[in-house]
């Protein structure tokens, strides 16, 4: 009896060692990357393919030039980019020829790409010029949320969305969320009947954000996926649920549309570059008590994901830092 008990109190000491070694270990790489919303090690680069010239990069801060910048993070994707591309492209000129005011940019962020995702994407730089279409280049591989966040950070729109280089998303759905954004905004701000405020007034400057979501799809989901995926998957929701709160019932959605001024506010304070960067951007959210609308969008499986069951852990470790680093005060938010 008394060699189990020994046992038993090994054991606990054991347990007990290796949670406050993991406690330890996320409270210091919470430290680390304390400072991770600078992201100075990837400076961004725009490059003019036919001078090769690199041209000036604009500034979240200032003054929006287009109404509409649509981000997409691209990494070894040559194959799936040109469809997506090209239903993109030709939505947005039919726009152009509908209303002659409507003007927009195209930012394809490179993540450090090793096949011909660069030459593709300079292949429509080069179609519709530099003004509508630029490339990001990072030089090397950080991650999506960094990717999304740099080009946030250097569009020019009014409306800002960020979209995957699948083109799962239709993106014609974008009026959706444009449509309640602009709902929202409409209904928030409360010029009376001043003509000089109605003048005024400009929706990127209340910031809303606008989820993409397939929620509505999640019944489907659950009846043809494998058993452990569909564990998994609820599982991971439920840690969501604990790291950032309820409000959005699909957080991983790669569509989502910002105004200027959300966009301006999250993605200067945002810290994880990777997969859990939605989690993040809602958790901010609420601490700026920015409106957060999730809207139904028509989404298909592309082959090809980039995300497999290896990524869990990953996803998990993020949502740790985050809990620790925003939660410690580690993670310090500006306004």
């Amino acid at each position: 009896m008394e060699v189990l008990l020994t046992m038993l109190e090994f054991l606990a000491a054991l347990v007990l060692f290796f949670v406050l070694g993991l406690v330890s270990v996320i409270v210091l790489e919470a430290y680390r990357r304390r400072h991770n919303n600078a992201h100075v090690e990837a400076p961004a680069i725009f490059e003019d393919p036919k001078s090769l010239k690199q041209v000036p990069c604009p500034n979240i801060f200032d003054p929006a030039e287009k109404y509409l910048s649509l981000i997409i993070p691209a990494f070894n994707e040559e194959h799936r980019l040109p469809g997506a591309l090209d239903e993109t492209m030709n939505y947005l000129q039919q726009r152009v020829a509908n209303d002659e005011s409507f003007s927009y940019e195209v930012l394809i962020i490179d993540d450090g790409s090793r096949d011909g995702t660069k030459e593709v994407a300079f292949d429509f730089v080069k179609k519709y010029g530099v003004n509508n279409v630029r490339v990001i280049l990072l030089g090397k591989n950080h991650g999506k949320g960094e990717a999304i966040r740099k080009g946030m950070l250097h569009s020019r729109g009014e409306l800002l969305l960020m979209l995957d280089a699948d083109g799962a998303t239709k993106v014609t759905d974008l009026e959706k969320l444009e449509n309640q954004i602009h709902a929202v905004a409409r209904k928030d701000h409360h010029h009376g009947d001043s003509p000089a405020g109605e003048a005024t007034f400009r929706t990127s400057d209340i910031p809303i954000v606008a989820f993409g979501s397939r929620a509505h799809l999640e019944e489907k989901a659950l009846a043809t996926r494998k058993w452990y995926r569909n564990f998994l998957m609820k599982g991971f929701h439920l840690v969501v649920l604990l790291a950032a709160g309820p409000g959005i019932r699909d957080t991983q959605c790669g569509f989502k549309m910002f105004t200027r001024s959300a966009a301006r506010k999250l993605f200067t304070n945002i810290r994880l570059k990777r997969w859990c960067f939605d989690v993040e951007l809602v958790f901010l959210c609420k601490w700026f008590g920015i409106p957060m609308l999730e809207i139904s969008v028509n989404w298909s499986e592309i082959p090809g994901s980039k995300v497999n069951p290896l990524s869990i852990p990953n996803m998990l470790w993020e949502l740790a830092l985050m809990s620790v680093g925003y939660r410690t005060r580690i993670w310090k938010i500006s306004s």
